[in-house]
């Protein structure tokens, strides 16, 4: 696993959730198999092979590699764990109900730097390459942080097409970096997940023909560029290609040199690419331990710093992330998104509402790095929900997440 003398703390023993209590559906998930890894990538997202594959994505797919830091960034151990409560369904409760009521993964609670809570549900280990899914589209936007501070891209005013000749012509080609950045073409895209979407029908172009092949099949525009958000995760996928066409490197070359290693992770991480033409599957796909995302939780927290040292620029980093520099159409309170407000969205990045900046990096299935930069506070939520929004079943994971976080917040500051 490129593991670099990774230790698991003492402590996570006694606080690791599972080995006593039953997660929910273990059964459904593969437990009696030993939660078995998918025979195929094309079956990893049926629950009996779900928790398997959602730690072995790697081993599936073809898939490029970003190295470790030298100088891993230290996760300490806080001293004692804060009594975490949140309130959800008229009940007070606590982080190992929460473990017991939902599909997660693991949750890690990072203070000031410190470990103050760990949980792990499905004998999943340390050790363990988690799948990020759209979490990843927040890496993608860091990578383009740096390319900017480097001049390799002039600026996020200029058109996909300015980095990458292959888009040339095409809907995305001709947008705006900026308006890709915010989900924002115009293009016509409904991403549903049903396997009938028009990100299916992008899929199966691009797995046939290549990454840039896609842009053809996303022909009608039907709001100007930068007015209107629709989630759509091909414009990520032009980034990608954006970045690698600026920079005359991989995703992991770029990001794993100016990014993943500075900010100080322990272990390797994993990007799947395309069989067809080797270029990153860059609006998900990402797999890294635990510990490493909240080590990338951690530089975010702290305003793109490690140890004082500027690994992305707070200018850009708060151009991310900070809803008061989006249009008023992209801000928390406002954004329209599937008939909700509550949620904003910056570069790459969802905005949250409250009383300071917070924002949080969400995939599909569950997974989220929840960061408020105030109360250097950073949860990270890795799941296998029932449901790819996490939010249609019964269970409401999305809405129980939320209130787990903000009870979490309730422990250091005020919403």
């Amino acid at each position: 696993m490129h593991l670099r003398h990774h230790t698991w703390p003492i402590f996570a023993a006694a606080l690791v959730c599972g080995a006593s209590l039953a997660a929910p559906d273990e059964d459904l998930l593969g437990k009696a198999a030993g939660y078995p890894v998918a025979p195929r990538l094309g079956q990893a997202f049926q629950e009996a092979y779900r928790v398997g594959s959602f730690s072995a994505m790697d081993t599936l797919s073809p898939h490029c590699m970003l190295e470790p830091s030298a100088q891993p960034q230290p996760l300490p151990k806080a001293a004692s764990e804060p009594a975490f409560r949140y309130q959800f369904d008229g009940k007070t409760l606590t982080l190992d109900d929460y473990m017991q009521r939902q599909r997660a993964t693991a949750v890690l609670v990072l203070h000031d730097g410190q470990i103050v809570a760990e949980r792990s549900n499905y004998d999943r280990k340390p050790e363990h390459r988690l799948l990020s899914n759209s979490m990843a589209k927040t890496i993608v936007a860091l990578g383009f942080g740096k390319a900017l501070e480097e001049g390799r891209i002039r600026s996020l005013e200029d058109t996909a097409a300015t980095y990458e000749p292959k888009l040339a012509g095409t809907l995305y080609g001709e947008t705006k970096i900026i308006n890709l950045m915010r989900m924002a073409s115009g293009a016509k895209f409904v991403e549903d997940y049903s396997g009938k979407d028009d990100l299916a029908r992008f899929n199966q172009t691009t797995r046939t023909q290549g990454n840039a092949a896609g842009a053809q099949v996303i022909t009608e525009r039907v709001a100007p560029e930068g007015t209107l958000f629709n989630y759509a995760s091909a414009e990520t996928q032009m980034l990608g290609l954006v970045l690698r066409g600026a920079t005359g490197q991989s995703l992991c070359q770029y990001i794993g040199e100016k990014v993943w290693q500075p900010l100080g992770a322990e272990s390797a991480a994993t990007w799947l690419t395309n069989a067809v033409d080797q270029t990153e599957l860059a609006a998900g796909n990402f797999n890294a331990t635990v510990h490493d995302y909240a080590r990338l939780g951690l530089m975010l927290a702290n305003d793109g710093q490690r140890d004082g040292k500027a690994i992305i620029a707070r200018d850009y980093l708060l151009r991310m992330t900070e809803a008061s520099q989006q249009p008023l159409a992209f801000r928390p309170g406002t954004m329209q998104n599937k008939g909700s407000t509550y949620m904003g969205y910056g570069l790459q990045t969802w905005l949250l509402p409250g009383s300071h900046r917070r924002f949080v990096l969400l995939g599909i299935y569950g997974q989220a790095i929840m960061v408020d930069p105030d109360l250097k506070l950073v949860v990270v939520h890795m799941a296998v929900a029932k449901d790819a929004s996490g939010d249609a079943s019964g269970t409401r994971m999305g809405q129980e997440r939320n209130a787990l976080w903000r009870g979490i917040v309730a422990a250091y500051g005020t919403w």
